[in-house]
């Protein structure tokens, strides 16, 4: 089962992952300012899942990838794929597995392993 992952970028906005059963990361989110909007987006999607577009395309340099779209807003886009069919995976991954995912927070930078 694939999870959500929860994290801080470099200027400290936050985003989220969704990462395959295997921990390959399948798409991530755009940016939040605060964490709780980023958690109710996990939300949103999971229990609206079956409103959700799937936007292929193909760049420049010949790698496959995907725009997640919910209702008519943006919502993340997908890793680069080398192949349509492990994009068309990466697809059927979320979807087989998008509204059971659980959610795993690593917003808090806390060491734990102290000097």
């Amino acid at each position: 089962m694939g999870a959500f992952v929860i994290s801080k970028r470099y200027n400290d906005e936050y985003k989220f992952v969704f990462t395959s059963r295997k921990g390959k990361v399948v798409f991530t989110s755009l940016s939040y300012e605060l964490k709780f909007e980023c958690e109710e987006d996990i939300e949103r999607f999971k229990t609206n899942m079956q409103s959700a577009n799937f936007l292929k395309f193909k760049s420049s340099s010949g790698k496959f990838y995907f725009k997640l779209m919910l209702g008519d807003t943006h919502f993340a886009t997908s890793r680069k794929y080398t192949t349509s069919l492990r994009l068309q995976k990466g697809i059927d991954e979320i979807i087989k597995y998008g509204s059971v995912s659980e959610i795993l927070d690593f917003s808090v930078n806390d060491f734990i392993f102290i000097d």
